[in-house]
């Protein structure tokens, strides 16, 4: 539709968690810093919050393609809503085991075998884990548990915890204090400031292929801001229905006009 329209070569706005449109503010910029950092010096537990929408998946798959051609070895979790033993099952499936215990106690013990045989061929082993916010006091706890597979040099294994704000509230609970005492690495995303957002959406733009049309007036972008306070899956909502308003029209112009409608439609859902 209105991706032919305007000359663009792909969908701008989609609000799935591509790397390829990662758009670095100071905010993203600074949370991949911390969680480089903290895989590089090895760290043990590190955590990335923020508010929904605001780009934690979008950064951590941008880390993974990242360290992809490194020495490292990674297990992404997106579902932690699980068991203790479920959660180990899926640690180990993602680092490639096909045939996996059924018990918790003969799931570590296959754990600790295979981090000891990847760390003497030279591996490094991270585990993220999306969603944290979701996951029982007992699962977080038992994941704190994994951080005492360790030789007598180093830890083996390297555990990023992404989640909601929630997450942060969880980590406070009493029952969770050894584990808040392993974190030494936080840090917490920030949605974008009207300039940052501004800057977003023509890097989006751009990076779908626009050559300069269509345009967002002044005022259509202060209403996209006042309705999505700066997070990026709303601009991205909001943005997509306005184009498509301004297509229909056959405009080159993006107006204030459109952008009320498209937070109309959004409204209706």
């Amino acid at each position: 539709m209105y991706k032919d329209f305007y000359g663009l070569r792909e969908m701008p706005f989609n609000i799935t968690p591509d790397p390829h449109f990662l758009f670095f503010s100071p905010s993203h910029q600074e949370a991949i810093q911390h969680l480089r950092y903290g895989i590089a010096e090895k760290k043990g537990f590190i955590v990335l919050t923020g508010e929904v929408g605001c780009g934690k998946t979008t950064l951590c798959r941008f880390l993974l393609n990242e360290i992809e051609e490194k020495p490292i070895e990674t297990a992404l979790i997106l579902n932690p809503r699980v068991s203790e033993t479920q959660l180990l099952q899926a640690i180990l499936r993602e680092l490639g085991v096909e045939e996996v215990r059924q018990s918790r106690q003969e799931c570590l013990e296959q754990l600790n075998a295979l981090l000891l045989k990847l760390i003497g061929d030279g591996r490094d082993i991270v585990v993220i884990i999306d969603e944290s916010q979701n996951m029982t006091f007992e699962a977080l706890e038992h994941v704190r548990l994994l951080s005492n597979l360790e030789t007598n040099t180093q830890k083996l294994l390297q555990i990023i915890l992404i989640g909601q704000p929630e997450l942060k509230e969880k980590l406070q609970d009493k029952s969770l204090r050894q584990l808040r005492q392993r974190i030494l690495v936080h840090y917490d995303l920030k949605p974008l400031n009207r300039d940052e957002m501004e800057k977003y959406i023509r890097y989006r733009m751009i990076k779908a292929g626009a050559n300069g049309r269509p345009e967002f007036t002044r005022a259509a972008l202060k209403k996209i801001f006042q309705h999505s306070r700066g997070v990026p899956r709303m601009i991205n909502n909001v943005c997509d229905k306005s184009l498509l308003s301004a297509y229909v029209k056959s405009s080159d112009v993006v107006s204030w006009w459109d952008v009320r409608r498209a937070i109309k439609d959004i409204k209706k859902l």
